[in-house]
């Protein structure tokens, strides 16, 4: 496991810059790779959504994703900050990084990359207002099924937070990502509605 995390950002990086969709001038919200032809495949086109922890991913017929409901509850759209109400009181800022959509037509493997830049969210109580603030980044790897509506995707994880309570100041929460197991999950294709 301690060897597949470093293998999955060098093949990342590598597998990237080639043959990828978007401008020279500047970079884009979301880059798109696709092997063999170049064409993202149109039954990948749609909301997908998984089975634990909240997370939708919605591609469009360019391969490019429109949105996605992060596993913070919050539905972010590349390049667009989104700002929420949190329960209670205090909101959540979410500022998204650039993502990154993979597919291998010859494996059917789909690979997602979805990074928040910086988010600060504020949690109020009747003890004050604790503050949690970060960044995160999350890659999904796996295979598509045959028919097209299963994603079966390793979610690795990689987050970077700090907090800030009454009883702790700039509280670093780490994670060593070697001890942090890829979570399994199964994404569904969500039929379109009627």
């Amino acid at each position: 496991m301690k060897q597949i995390v470093p293998l999955l950002i060098c093949g990342l990086s590598v597998f990237s810059h080639s043959g990828c969709h978007g401008s020279a001038e500047s970079p884009p919200a979301v880059e798109v790779v696709v092997d063999g032809d170049g064409q993202f495949p149109d039954f990948l086109v749609g909301t997908w959504k998984a089975d634990s922890g909240g997370w939708e991913i919605v591609f469009e017929p360019n391969g490019a994703i429109s949105s996605a409901v992060v596993s913070l509850g919050v539905r972010m759209k590349p390049g667009e900050v989104s700002v929420v109400a949190n329960k209670g009181g205090g909101e959540g800022v979410f500022e998204p990084g650039p993502w990154t959509v993979q597919y291998s037509q010859e494996r059917r493997e789909l690979i997602v990359e979805i990074v928040v830049a910086h988010f600060r969210t504020e949690l109020r109580s009747q003890l004050g207002v604790n503050v949690v603030q970060g960044q995160r980044r999350d890659f999904f790897v796996g295979t598509v099924s045959g028919d097209g509506q299963l994603w079966w995707a390793n979610r690795f994880s990689f987050p970077e937070s700090v907090v800030d309570t009454k009883n702790y100041r700039d509280h670093e929460l780490t994670v060593d990502p070697n001890d942090n197991p890829p979570e399994g999950l199964l994404f569904q294709k969500i039929p379109k509605s009627q």
